[in-house]
């Protein structure tokens, strides 16, 4: 245990009732400087979390966009939101992690506080607002950091407009984000889906993720996997349109789901830090609350491509079963970020272990086989 309160910092620790965004940078600080670290001690340190953290079995590996995943779990965006601790990751026992949101711009975010716990929900409300160093700075140390050995597990990128970027305008930032990095990452996500970027969703539109779609393929000419990320709070009517704008531009896949914006069934009625009702609070909900309803999206997301478009699922992922419910409702992939705060860095090495075991209940031999299994119940 004195290894992670030492390195890993206490925002893994949901019990202390310090600030949780500042512990999240103290995070990122360590793991950056371990990272980046070559001494002995270093590497020593790098090499005990790895053998704690970790479970590999062969019938968890996946191959996807011509990429090796050794796990189906990764880290969500939003964690390491500049990238400074890209190489860390798989130290963690994830099979995968997504960096960013970057925009084109660097940009400070909303106003603190902006991040907080919402513990008898298992949940967090969030209003970051794509605080980021800019695509330019990611790229700077991304090349530096694997200039010489290249990450151990799949690396993705996840992009954002800039809030002083008009809407119109859209197509032109996000493409100046993927020139800047097209290199460095190993799949790219297109987030329109964050609530904390005023008009942002608008850009969920048909016509709107088309055009942005358009600019970023005209570019990529099917180098790079590139997905859209979308909204929970979605009709189903609108996830169509974007399935149909998928299938138009050849998106590699969909991430389903980014927080939402409801507040119906929160236990929590006030945020202590501030004293204002959750109602009145500006953000978006991740966690618990959103399990149900991201699992019903990839449910039919899945059913409506007859699973030919590879799905990640996000939301409310604690254990085993949430995984394995949501692998089989369709999706492919998983990405964990509010569980992993709440439950802990053993988190998704217990994840791990439930799957292995729940694919030789169902007498399986690869996770792939067990995508969709419920899809149509």
């Amino acid at each position: 245990m004195d290894i992670y309160q030492s390195v890993v910092s206490p925002i893994l620790f949901s019990g202390l009732k310090t600030d949780p965004e500042w512990l999240q940078k103290q995070t990122i600080s360590n793991l950056s400087k371990l990272d980046n670290s070559k001494n002995i001690v270093s590497q020593t340190i790098k090499a005990q979390l790895a053998k704690s953290l970790n479970f590999s079995h062969d019938s968890l590996q996946q191959k996807l966009w011509g990429l090796e995943f050794p796990n189906p779990v990764g880290l969500a965006a939003g964690f390491d939101k500049d990238g400074l601790a890209a190489g860390m990751w798989s130290s963690f026992g994830f099979g995968f992690a997504e960096i960013g949101t970057v925009t084109l711009h660097a940009q400070p975010g909303n106003p603190q506080p902006r991040l907080f716990r919402l513990p008898i929900d298992k949940a967090a409300l969030n209003r970051m607002g794509f605080n980021n160093c800019g695509a330019e700075v990611m790229a700077t140390q991304l090349a530096d950091r694997f200039k010489t050995a290249k990450s151990l597990i799949p690396i993705g990128i996840n992009l954002g407009k800039s809030k002083v970027t008009a809407l119109e305008d859209a197509p032109a930032d996000y493409l100046g984000s993927f020139r800047a990095l097209q290199d460095l990452g190993d799949y790219f996500v297109v987030n329109v889906s964050s609530p904390n970027t005023p008009g942002l969703r608008t850009l969920q539109d048909a016509g709107s993720l088309n055009a942005i779609l358009d600019a970023l393929q005209q570019e990529n000419q099917g180098r790079k996997p590139i997905l859209v990320k979308i909204a929970p709070d979605l009709e189903w009517d609108a996830i169509a349109d974007i399935i149909k704008v998928a299938k138009i531009q050849q998106l590699a896949g969909i991430i389903a789901t980014n927080t939402t914006i409801r507040r119906d069934n929160l236990q929590t009625q006030v945020i202590a830090t501030t004293g204002k009702s959750i109602h009145e609070e500006a953000g978006g909900i991740s966690g618990l609350p959103i399990k149900n309803r991201s699992t019903e999206v990839i449910r039919f997301i899945y059913s409506e491509t007859k699973g030919q478009l590879p799905i990640i699922g996000v939301g409310g992922i604690f254990t085993a079963t949430d995984a394995w419910e949501k692998i089989t409702a369709g999706a492919s992939l998983l990405q964990v970020y509010t569980g992993w705060i709440y439950e802990g860095p053993l988190m998704v090495r217990r994840i791990l272990i439930g799957l292995q075991e729940k694919l030789l209940e169902h007498q399986l031999t690869s996770v792939s086989q067990a995508i969709g299994l419920t899809a149509n119940n």
